[in-house]
């Protein structure tokens, strides 16, 4: 018996502890909604719909960084055309060694407090496949990356029956760490998380209200804590790193100084954003599966062969290794390099950076989008990252240097533009 926990078996629920002084991250069962009186400036952007009928309209805002146009669909282009050099992009990115100068080290002591009655995590490379019935054959309804976590209903003949997140099949018990080993691996594991508690909450360059947006989240999102305490020291060296000149015009130091100890930094793909505390819940967390189907490629699920085959192919990179400049699918790879190989090999050549791609490729609508259409997203200031559609409202995409090649909600941030490189 693990001596985190009581001695009964059944039905228990495990709970891993290291004591000390950082205090309880509980994780939570659904999410809590913000009263309308503790929105203040920060409130969500009314009309933001993250169907696939209807894509984000954010509200215009300017800030010292330049001007956030009121309809991101409808402004992208002009977005795109203000594109800077490849080269450029350095500034935006996050780097080993800036990780290693700016990043927050970790609590010493950190409680970790996650419910399951009996804990399982994949211990796999890149991915494992939930399927609806406990067979190879069967249908894939998801994905359970490395590392994610699983409750484990029961295992019978080689099989585990799971549910992660919104996914509930079977995954091949052999490539789960169940128990206590699990208990303990979920320490090391785990996350510190914000997840967003109401819809199209904005999040800004700097810590403060008069910082320009930086993007627009979903509700329910998760995004990773790159710094939770700010200080004026961190911050300063922050502001060295990624910020330019023009974007603290207007601002005033001192007050966004003083206020910090209600902001936090987040990581958003390979760039940062700040939030101000209230708007998201702080907790450790395990990753969750995804839920994805197989597209048949015969064309039988409406889908014309040729995208079903780049959509298939380009799941299977899923959890292999970011690397910023890379272009290679097994060995390491960006965002836009991502892209561009997957169409690559299939004869399509579109440009090497997301804002070239977005420059070259014509806009379709939210209503009209297709797997294997592109989605473009942007800093406040420019495009900055992109991925592609999948179907059944989720994207791939080669995210940061921790999650490697993900599957994402496609609207886990506002989209500003929607490609498509196949016409069929």
């Amino acid at each position: 018996m693990s001596r985190f926990f009581g001695a009964k078996r059944l039905n228990r629920i495990y709970k891993f502890g290291i004591l000390g002084v950082a205090g309880v991250l509980a994780m939570t069962i659904g999410v809590k909604a913000i009263e309308a009186g503790r929105v203040a400036t920060e409130e969500p952007i009314a009309g933001i719909n993250t169907s696939l009928d209807k894509l984000v309209v954010a509200e215009a805002q300017t800030g010292a960084a330049g001007s956030i146009a009121s309809s991101y669909l409808q402004t992208a282009q002009a977005v795109t055309d203000a594109a800077i050099s490849y080269d450029e992009q350095v500034s935006d990115v996050v780097t080993d060694q800036v990780n290693d100068e700016l990043a927050e080290a970790p609590d010493e002591h950190v409680k970790l407090n996650l419910n399951y009655d009996r804990l399982g995590i994949a211990k796999v490379d890149t991915y494992l496949n939930v399927r609806k019935k406990p067979s190879e054959s069967s249908k894939v309804v998801g994905k359970l990356t490395k590392h994610a976590g699983c409750h484990i209903y029961k295992i019978k003949k080689g099989w585990a029956k799971i549910v992660s997140g919104k996914v509930k099949g079977y995954v091949k018990a052999s490539y789960l760490v169940t128990d206590e080993k699990a208990e303990k691996m979920a320490m090391k594991v785990g996350t510190k998380m914000a997840t967003v508690l109401s819809e199209g909450l904005r999040v800004r360059a700097l810590p403060s209200t008069d910082s320009a947006i930086y993007d627009v989240l979903g509700q329910d999102e998760d995004f990773e804590i790159y710094r939770e305490n700010l200080s004026k020291e961190w911050l300063d060296k922050f502001i060295s790193k990624h910020i330019k000149k023009k974007q603290l015009k207007g601002l005033d130091y001192d007050a966004m100084c003083s206020d910090l100890s209600n902001w936090i930094c987040v990581s958003i793909d390979d760039g940062y954003a700040f939030v101000a505390k209230e708007f998201v819940e702080i907790s450790f967390k395990l990753n969750r599966a995804v839920k994805i189907g197989d597209i048949a490629t015969d064309g039988s699920d409406g889908v014309s062969s040729t995208r079903a085959s780049i959509v298939e192919y380009a799941k299977q990179f899923l959890g292999n290794r970011y690397v910023y400049g890379g272009t290679s699918l097994t060995g390491g790879i960006d965002c836009s390099g991502f892209t561009m190989r997957i169409y690559q090999h299939f004869g399509y050549s579109i440009p090497r950076d997301s804002r070239s791609q977005a420059s070259a490729l014509g806009s379709v609508s939210g209503k009209d989008v297709r797997p294997g259409d592109l989605f473009f997203y942007s800093n406040g200031s420019r495009i900055n990252h992109v991925a592609m559609y999948i179907g059944s409202g989720m994207i791939i995409h080669a995210s940061n240097p921790r999650t490697g090649i993900k599957i994402s909600n496609a609207y886990y941030r506002s989209p500003v533009k929607i490609a498509r490189v196949v016409r069929d």
